[in-house]
């Protein structure tokens, strides 16, 4: 997850959706960093320097970002919450981890259609009859890196209890 310092230059990998089709996973205390993001009315502000800061206190002890994943939780109009998945403790880091059933489901288009997706999901955990818990959205890749790669896939990541 390294800032891209030219124009060509690609700072996120390519993301495979079908690993995260409408998947269920069995978390056992993986895990996680936390930072957050200020925002206006739900748009980010600072991500990029959130997740440049996050990265680096990782990549200074030889950690890694596992799957690249970076889950985000919207906690109001002015606060998003980062949670960077990662293979160890990370030293000067808020330190978690997440554990129980969680279900993911891949969506691919532009941002304003996360309302859809959102409303999409739930009816699709309805119909497999899992009891949301908690909801995270992953933006798998950067604006930038999106355009380049032709597809902006956004996963809807869930802990839930079946019903």
């Amino acid at each position: 997850m390294k800032n891209s310092t030219t124009k060509n230059d690609i700072c996120c990998p390519k993301f495979d959706p079908a690993p995260w089709e409408e998947k269920v996973f069995q978390w056992k205390n993986k895990k996680f960093i936390k930072d957050n993001v200020f925002t206006v009315f739900y748009m980010p502000v600072n991500f990029g320097n959130t997740i440049t800061k996050m990265n680096r206190k990782v990549e200074a002890v030889q950690g890694k970002v596992s799957d690249w994943m970076c889950l985000s939780d919207h906690t109001s109009k002015w606060n998003m919450d980062l949670y960077l998945a990662v293979d160890k403790v990370i030293p000067n880091a808020k330190n978690l981890t997440m554990s129980g059933t969680y279900v993911t489901k891949v969506y691919e288009g532009d941002f304003k259609e996360t309302g859809n997706w959102g409303k999409d999901f739930d009816a699709w955990c309805l119909e497999k009859e899992y009891h949301l818990q908690k909801t995270y959205m992953w933006y798998t890749t950067c604006p930038k890196c999106a355009i380049k790669y032709g597809k902006n896939y956004v996963v809807f990541v869930a802990k839930i209890q079946q019903i």
